[in-house]
């Protein structure tokens, strides 16, 4: 599922001290917003719908006005901007409409009309009956068999972490979680209508991340292992982005000297250049980035790397309600940070990734 993505630049590591910083800036959250509702994890504080089916936007503007008014103080560089730079590219606004709920449930009956006059113009060639309804009914199951297989497959994929959207959206989250919220698209056909939405989930990360990192601790003694089952599960997590190319004399020792420590896991690479627009655009070359976290890392910047990584899809799957697991309260499993779902991000990470 990677694809290259447009994109001005991006890194893939976090750093330790940064991680750190999250832990303090939830606690340190300014009690001075008493207006503000008690929120508790997973829940939403807020769901704008897309302006167009066909061309999906959405208000950012109001979006911050609208969470102004519940008390969450968000800055123009913390939300608006890194959300246009994820989600207001031509290509992904196109990808987002092929891949919505509501243009696979267009393809459905054009899928299966298609299927049916290829698999009955084949076996009308190659097999002679005298009951017309008999092959009609023979092609009417297979058609149906595979439409089915086709659209579940689409649907399954499309359960998993999306390259195009949600990890587009690291960066946006790696800003709003400082403010206690998550971020995330999900769609969904209701009474046959597309029902895309831009969520935005109250998440505390402190006890997630807390919890991740005692484990990852823990699994210490056995890190060539968690590092395996981290490369077999994460291994297609490639992005391939362009970016500009440094003078090997002037720029290259600043690069080894800039540690990947240093670098947000995606962010733009601002890389201090004197040449013009036109030699810029001629030293582009593309370069590949895996957000499988580096084995040299600490816990708890493994840990936090893994949280942003998958939060997107997790809001996603939360909000449409496709998480699995036991409903019941009492059959929930322990630690769960989460009230709204059978288990909370941490655990997510740990039922997909670390098991």
């Amino acid at each position: 599922i990677s694809e290259m993505m447009e994109d001005d630049g991006l890194g893939h590591v976090m750093v330790d001290s940064e991680a750190d910083v999250q832990i303090r800036q939830t606690k340190a959250q300014p009690q001075a917003n008493n207006n503000r509702p008690s929120w508790s994890n997973g829940q939403c504080v807020l769901a704008v719908p897309s302006c167009s089916a066909l061309n999906p936007s959405f208000d950012l503007s109001l979006c911050r006005a609208k969470l102004e008014n519940y008390g969450f103080q968000i800055p123009f560089r913390d939300m608006e901007a890194p959300l246009k730079t994820a989600l207001d590219v031509p290509s992904v606004r196109r990808y987002m409409v092929f891949n919505s709920a509501l243009f696979h449930f267009i393809l459905a009956p054009v899928l299966y009309v298609v299927v049916w006059c290829a698999v009955f113009s084949t076996l009308h060639l190659y097999i002679t009956v005298s009951d017309y309804w008999v092959l009609c009914l023979s092609v009417s199951l297979v058609s149906i068999f595979l439409t089915t297989a086709i659209i579940f497959i689409l649907h399954y994929s499309n359960k998993e972490i999306n390259m195009n959207l949600d990890v587009r959206l690291i960066q946006v989250n790696e800003r709003m979680v400082k403010h206690k919220l998550l971020v995330a698209v999900a769609d969904w056909v209701q009474s046959c209508t597309g029902n895309m939405q831009l969520y935005f989930v109250y998440w505390d990360m402190s006890r997630c991340l807390r919890a991740l990192t005692e484990t990852l601790e823990e699994r210490s003694f056995v890190a060539n292992d968690t590092q395996n089952k981290l490369k077999r599960k994460m291994s297609h997590l490639v992005l391939v982005a362009e970016v500009t190319a440094v003078d090997p004399e002037v720029g290259e020792s600043d690069v080894e000297q800039s540690s990947d420590e240093q670098r947000p896991l995606l962010g733009n690479e601002d890389t201090v250049c004197s040449t013009s627009s036109s030699q810029r655009e001629d030293a582009k070359v593309t370069k590949n980035y895996s957000l499988i976290p580096d084995a040299s890392l600490p816990a708890q910047a493994k840990a936090y790397q893994l949280l942003m990584t998958y939060s997107a899809a997790y809001v996603k799957l939360l909000v449409s309600e496709r998480l699995s697991g036991p409903s019941h309260h009492r059959l929930r499993p322990r630690r769960n940070h989460c009230t709204t779902a059978p288990f909370c991000l941490c655990q997510y990470i740990k039922k997909k990734i670390l098991r």
